[in-house]
């Protein structure tokens, strides 16, 4: 007998493990997607010509398929095969993913934006005259003719993007399952103690998602958009260039494949499991019984067969069941709290990550795939340690709630005053002659497109559309080798030089160097000392915040009632995606966009993507929106802390009044009713504190 009990315990433990195993390599190829998303941004903005603002709503149509299905998988999925549906959710990102990619193979060849001075043959020795040859380019100043213009964009595809958007919102819809049935599963069948290790243990695998999706995004950020079909040696740009788009495509379709890879060991796992360390003689008979504690107050209590209790709960008794469950969850104060401290800290952390690599690059003057390596490599791997950290904090120290709010808000503020450190470390703007300085012995009045003509190419009738950016001897960029007044040029490619720029200011020294070279002059050395720090502010802050990550996961787990676990999971991750993932990269973008100091100009006229921001008030919107969604948070977090004091004082003196045996008076005196009205919010929402 002592060897066939231990079969089911050991077939326990081995599903459970495997659908751990299966759950963290499925959150790994998520968040793996997610991380490449947010390193395509800029990739995607350039290639479709497209604003910062509306990359925000592709960005957030994800959080849009989500919100779609999140509260109904969430609640009706705790009913059925939870690791099914989580297989078919992975299905269903796979083919999200492919769709992202397909705009590619639909789209032409990238054009990019440049000056027709540029437009040589890659073989050719002539030197041609970028001044005088721009006359015929004032007409290019002019508006168009509007059927033009859309005879052009659909040649080009230019709404393209809305694959994009679809495809992005597609991975949403086969995200939703993971997060509410796969945590709650795993809670189910898992020992309570061993919980919180096993929730490390997920969301560290997670981290490594991130890192491998930062770290392609750089990869292939580097490597031109239409690789294979287009001479190299003919493109003028380099992948420092604000013009280059990398080949962003490629990525979705490793996750693709990665995601489908991922949803197999789903369908060969068993819609419940023994309670791990519970010893049954009857492995089947525990394994068709031992349902969860989400369906408990929803299936009656049946006999051996299992297909009578599933016609029994009909889809009517769990519509009729959906509202009341919601007003006993939204009841409990702690829950409600939780969500509101969660959503507006998510609304800053969203925001934040979005739009970092473009902070990066347009304020320490960092490429866009440098600045995805460097987040891949140093913030993740932060983060990841962060969580290991705050899982080992509450199983070492054996935390409860109270422990773990307490560790959780102090993360939070420890990462606030990280963040304002930030703030204090940071460069100058670009120094572009027209735009961000005056020309070299000129006057400049304002930020505003017409300081980009000066008396020194005022002869050149240069476009001042266009951006081509050449950089002079003296560190002054220029925003084409017009507008610069350069007269003739010498080579081809990515070395063309151009010579005799008028605009160079030769008044220090007469004999200077007045040619220029392709690109966006270097930041000077003092920017990289400061970008170091601000790099190290950035690990460390990202450290102690991922510290508070597995506490903060703990107290609401633990503040609801078993048998809405999933719902309140589910309802969590509806309302913080929804208020905290949509709207944070909409509004940041828009308010980015008004930092804007040269817009490029589609290939079929009209505003493109930025070329050019205002770097000081770019890092004070961005910053300014950061820090102050964080001390809301921290603010909220100690409102939060205060309830969770309170509640657990309440229940110390109920245990108290029990052992004293007050409870067992009041029941004898017929008062028992007055008692448990009392205590009942406590009883049910936080009986596992």
């Amino acid at each position: 007998m002592s060897v066939e009990s231990k079969k089911p315990r050991e077939a326990c433990c081995s599903k459970l493990k495997l659908f751990l195993v299966s759950l963290a390599f499925m959150y790994f190829a998520k968040a793996f997607g997610g991380a490449y998303m947010k390193s395509s941004i800029t990739q995607i903005e350039r290639r479709f010509d497209i604003p910062s603002s509306l990359i925000g709503v592709i960005d957030g149509s994800f959080e849009m398929g989500n919100l779609l299905v999140i509260a109904f998988v969430s609640y009706f999925g705790a009913k059925l095969h939870r690791p099914k549906l989580i297989g078919i959710g992975c299905l269903v990102m796979a083919t999200g993913s492919f769709i992202v990619a397909l705009p590619h193979f639909l789209q032409g060849p990238y054009k990019y934006e440049t000056s027709m001075s540029h437009n040589t043959e890659a073989n050719s020795t002539e030197s041609i005259l970028p001044c005088l040859s721009n006359h015929n380019l004032t007409e290019k100043d002019e508006t168009p003719d509007i059927a033009a213009i859309q005879a052009c964009e659909k040649a080009v595809g230019s709404s393209m993007w809305i694959y994009v958007f679809l495809g992005n919102m597609l991975r949403g819809i086969g995200e939703t399952p993971s997060m509410p049935l796969g945590v709650s599963y795993l809670d189910d069948f898992s020992r309570q103690e061993n919980t919180p290790f096993y929730l490390a243990c997920i969301y560290t695998t997670g981290m490594l998602g991130p890192m491998v999706g930062f770290m392609l995004g750089s990869y292939l950020a580097k490597t031109y958009v239409d690789i294979g079909f287009v001479d190299l040696d003919s493109i003028t740009i380099t992948y420092k260039d604000s013009r280059w788009v990398g080949a962003w495509w490629l990525g979705f379709i490793v996750n693709g494949t990665v995601i489908l890879l991922s949803s197999i060991p789903f369908f060969f796992l068993p819609k419940s499991l023994p309670k791990q360390g519970e010893e049954e003689e009857d492995g089947k008979k525990s394994t068709d019984l031992a349902s969860g504690p989400e369906q408990q107050s929803f299936l009656p209590d049946e006999t051996q067969d299992g297909e009578d209790k599933e016609k029994t709960v009909t889809f009517k008794e769990m519509v009729k069941d959906f509202v009341p469950s919601l007003k006993r969850l939204f009841r409990n104060s702690i829950y409600t709290m939780i969500i509101l401290t969660n959503l507006v800290a998510v609304n800053g952390f969203v925001g934040m990550i979005t739009f970092k690599p473009k902070f990066m690059e347009q304020i320490y003057g960092q490429a866009a795939s440098r600045a995805n390596f460097l987040i891949g490599i140093m913030n993740l791997p932060a983060v990841a340690l962060g969580f290991i950290t705050g899982g080992f904090i509450l199983k070492r120290f054996k935390l409860g709630v109270v422990g773990a709010a307490r560790v959780s808000i102090s993360a939070s503020l420890g990462a606030f005053c990280m963040l304002s450190l930030q703030g204090f470390f940071h460069c100058d703007n670009a120094e572009v002659a027209g735009l961000t300085v005056a020309y070299q012995g000129y006057p400049q009045v304002s930020y505003h497109h017409s300081t980009l003509l000066s008396p020194c190419n005022m002869g050149c009738s240069c476009s001042m559309k266009h951006w081509d950016p050449v950089c002079a001897y003296n560190g002054m960029t220029y925003a084409s080798p017009c507008l610069a007044g350069c007269q003739i040029s010498t080579g081809t490619g990515k070395a063309m030089v151009f010579h005799n720029c008028t605009c160079i200011d030769t008044s220090t020294s007469p004999a200077a160097n007045m040619s220029a070279v392709l690109g966006q002059c270097p930041r000077r050395t003092e920017c990289d000392d400061k970008f170091k720090i601000y790099m190290a502010l950035s690990v460390l802050g990202a450290f102690i915040s991922a510290c508070g990550g597995t506490p903060g996961y703990i107290v609401l787990l633990r503040s609801i009632q078993p048998d809405l676990k999933s719902l309140a999971l589910g309802m969590q991750t509806l309302i913080v995606r929804t208020l905290g993932g949509i709207p944070p990269p909409i509004y940041f973008g828009a308010l980015i966009d008004r930092t804007c100091l040269k817009w490029g100009t589609k290939q079929c006229g009209g505003r493109g993507a930025c070329r050019l921001y205002d770097s000081n008030a770019f890092r004070l919107t961005f910053l300014g929106l950061i820090t102050g969604l964080y001390i809301l948070a921290n603010m909220l977090w100690g409102v939060l802390y205060v309830k969770i004091v309170k509640r657990q004082k309440k229940l110390v003196l109920r245990d108290q009044a029990k052992k004293n045996g007050v409870e067992a008076n009041r029941l004898s005196n017929g008062h028992a009713s007055i008692s448990i009205v009392k205590y009942k919010e406590d009883e049910n929402m936080e009986s596992t504190i």
